[in-house]
């Protein structure tokens, strides 16, 4: 059963703001009119006098509730266009004289702060953009999106080179249609060899991943020509090469060529003016030629040594013991080991324990002037084992110098011990460094990382 006081309740909650506001202001003002029609009807003035004052009351009150009607209305119609302006992206537009001690002027000062909050936002914003766009422009990286339809979103200039297309034509076309298709599916971070219409012949890092734009997903391509940058290391190296074999033969067969054209012109001479003693001059010259094409082979299997260092054949194996049987092996000075932790890394043996006595011949070597004992110990990090060879030599004179192949300071050394036994440690996933003490004390370390183990709770080969 429907309660019949509560319709007008409900017809008034329906009505139009304004109205409901002229509505209020009739209503309030209703009781002093009629007061005062009331009064003019009984007093004993003349009609035209009762007229007049009549026909002021109710223009008064009239008024009055226009007045009323436009002073609550005008905010809030100002508030609208506020309003209406932030949805439409325009935060020029402000309210002025918002009142302190009014309720209405609180919310167009709220509204005032927000327009000028998004005005710093979006300015922001455009120049991140700006910035984000020149230089996607400016760098030689192949950049592209794709909506999740596989449609072509976005195009830096290096990509345009890439494809040979102009922007504006290909925006919306089909990966398949553009080549692209084979780069967006497999693996999101690898090396690829194939060809573009705008290159050729070169070798591509791939990288790919996923973002959001509209609430919908996308995929960022981008395409790093990595040939120029391995040509340019691939020169260089070839020139650090041929610098290096070029003095070590160099060095090797002047003097072979000068004591050969000095052996030929003893030779040639008559028997008379030879000097008495060309014989052992002559066996002295060619003892001189067979070291020195004997140091040039030399240093010719150590290059071939180094250029054939064979992959490693990984398995567990427990470092400590393969640490002090290279401590053992030294003789001219006392290696002491100095921990005792269970240690088991994933590794060649061979290859670590060659690299081990490399690094401890290196430290006696350094030690022998002093006469200082050398000290290798282990101990592990959080993702991976360190073996910290410490002697107190002479330290380290020039630190640039130690990992380029054939350099040594060692009259009788190859130049190659310390390349190869970085070699063997990048080769395990690891690294090797090679730095002076800082512990006030002259001398050097040697650190060897290598990765810890995934599953170590298994028994190792000792």
């Amino acid at each position: 059963m429907h309660d019949s006081s509560r319709r007008p309740l409900l017809r008034w909650r329906n009505l139009p703001f304004e109205t409901s506001v002229q509505v209020l202001t009739f209503v309030a003002g209703g009781p002093a009119v009629a007061a005062t029609l009331f009064m003019l009807w009984h007093s004993t003035w003349p009609w035209s006098v009762r007229v007049t004052i009549a026909v002021i009351a109710v223009g008064i009150w009239i008024a009055v509730v226009m007045a009323v009607r436009q002073q609550v209305l005008f905010p809030i119609r100002t508030l609208t266009n506020l309003l209406a302006a932030l949805r439409e992206g325009d935060y020029s537009l402000r309210a002025r004289a918002a009142r302190q001690a009014d309720s209405l002027g609180e919310v167009m000062r709220e509204v005032n702060a927000l327009g000028d909050q998004l005005l710093v936002e979006r300015r922001l914003a455009t120049e991140a953009s700006a910035l984000l766009k020149a230089v996607i422009d400016a760098v030689e990286i192949a950049v592209f999106t794709f909506d999740e339809k596989g449609k072509l979103r976005l195009m830096n200039p290096a990509g345009a080179v890439l494809l040979m297309r102009r922007q504006e034509y290909v925006l919306g076309h089909d990966a398949v249609e553009l080549g692209l298709d084979d780069c967006l599916a497999g693996d999101p971070v690898r090396l690829i060899d194939r060809d573009f219409p705008g290159r050729s012949g070169t070798r591509w890092g791939l990288r790919r991943t996923t973002f959001r734009e509209g609430g919908r997903p996308h995929q960022l391509l981008v395409l790093t020509d990595l040939g120029r940058a391995l040509r340019e290391e691939e020169r260089i190296a070839w020139q650090r090469l041929i610098r290096v074999l070029g003095h070590e033969i160099n060095n090797s067969l002047a003097p072979i060529q000068s004591i050969a054209e000095s052996l030929s012109d003893l030779l040639t001479q008559n028997e008379e003016t030879r000097p008495r003693s060309w014989e052992k001059d002559l066996q002295g010259g060619m003892a001189i030629i067979r070291d020195r094409a004997s140091a040039l082979g030399r240093f010719m299997t150590a290059y071939a040594r180094l250029a054939r260092l064979p992959p490693p054949t990984l398995r567990p194996v427990e470092l400590g013991p393969i640490i002090r049987q290279v401590a053992a092996l030294e003789t001219r000075l006392t290696v002491k080991t100095t921990s005792t932790e269970k240690a088991v890394a994933n590794i060649d043996r061979d290859q670590i324990e060659q690299l081990l006595i490399n690094l401890v011949k290196n430290a006696v070597d350094a030690s022998l002037e002093k006469g200082h004992d050398v000290e290798i110990g282990w101990y592990r990090s959080q993702t991976e084992w360190l073996v910290q060879v410490i002697d107190e030599g002479s330290g380290i004179a020039n630190p640039t110098n130690l990992f380029v192949p054939f350099f040594t300071t060692k009259s009788s050394g190859s130049g190659i011990g310390l390349v190869l036994c970085r070699q063997i440690a990048e080769a395990h996933g690891g690294s090797l460094t090679l730095e002076n003490r800082t512990d006030g004390i002259v001398g050097c370390i040697a650190e060897l990382h290598l990765p810890v183990l995934a599953a170590e709770g298994g028994r190792g080969e000792s």
